[in-house]
């Protein structure tokens, strides 16, 4: 199959299912706003047992529970231990939230499995000065601090969703990597109920390492910078020198699809782009198969 003179590889990608927590940052300004999104949504970290997220959407203020300018953001967690969980999504909100002025924290799961307590990991950063009250129908503890206050409601929902999905474009020069790159990441976030954990990334990964303690190592028959040393090892096709990818976390598999779609007929419209493929590992690592010829 060929988009544009591009070359879509029969291959598919693997995801596999997390829980995700998505709720709603607000706060008395958008570049507020922004800065505790990305903050509370970099460092991806489900290959390194972490939380990892993403930015859904930003907001106006008539679209948030509070009125003021706000942001969606998912976290998403690899891992069956729901009270890991629960810690570290904490960090990130400690950390990245509650630190920036004026703030809140608002659920917004869609249907819900389940849902935390924000008291016992977040909540207690008040000392037992914190406490309870109502607005607009929900439950919100209320953390004194010195730029008061910062608003979390008592109990986020979360669910079921699925992590991991990605595709490669394979490009020529290094433009292309980045002006490719961010017209797929534009085109994902009208994608309603996913997110791109890490944007543009450079440094595709395979589970197999010489070095364990480390974690996932680099996917080194996908380095062109290895192709001569590796020969006939190396998978990079004549003509390629970079292999960005796009990894795509998302509330259902329909959603990854529709954004799967989205971010390849993007980058296929760059000529530069020479290839496109997905990292999978024979389906030995993913619950889910996405099979880039039948998206598109």
């Amino acid at each position: 199959m060929e988009i544009n003179g591009t070359v879509i590889e029969d291959t598919f990608s693997e995801a596999f299912t997390g829980r995700c927590v998505r709720a709603t940052i607000t706060a008395r300004d958008m570049e507020t706003v922004r800065r505790a999104a990305y903050d509370s949504t970099a460092t991806p970290g489900a290959v390194i047992g972490r939380v990892e997220g993403g930015v859904e959407s930003f907001h106006s203020a008539d679209e948030t529970p509070d009125g003021r300018p706000g942001a969606t953001v998912q976290f998403y967690y690899a891992l069956p231990d729901l009270e890991k969980f629960q810690v570290e999504l904490s960090y990130r909100i400690r950390q990245d939230i509650l630190v920036k002025p004026f703030t809140a924290l608002y659920d917004s799961t869609p249907d819900p499995e389940g849902y935390m307590d924000m008291m016992k990991h977040v909540g207690h950063c008040g000392d037992g000065y914190e406490w309870i009250e109502e607005f607009g129908g929900r439950e919100m503890i209320n953390i004194p601090i010195a730029v008061p206050d910062f608003k979390i409601e008592s109990k986020l929902g979360y669910r079921d969703a699925i992590m991991g999905a990605n595709f490669w474009y394979m490009c020529r020069d290094p433009e292309t990597v980045l002006e490719a790159g961010r017209a797929a990441i534009n085109a994902i976030g009208e994608v309603e109920g996913v997110v791109t954990p890490f944007d543009i990334c450079s440094a595709a990964s395979k589970p197999e390492t010489n070095y364990p303690w480390i974690g996932p190592t680099t996917n080194h028959p996908y380095c062109p910078s290895l192709r001569d040393l590796l020969g006939d090892e190396s998978r990079v096709p004549e003509g390629v020198g970079y292999i960005p990818e796009i990894v795509i976390n998302g509330l259902s598999l329909e959603a990854l699809e529709e954004a799967m779609r989205a971010g390849i007929e993007a980058v296929c419209r760059y000529d530069g782009v020479l290839m496109v493929s997905a990292g999978n590992y024979d389906g030995k690592l993913g619950d889910h198969r996405i099979d880039l010829h039948g998206v598109l």
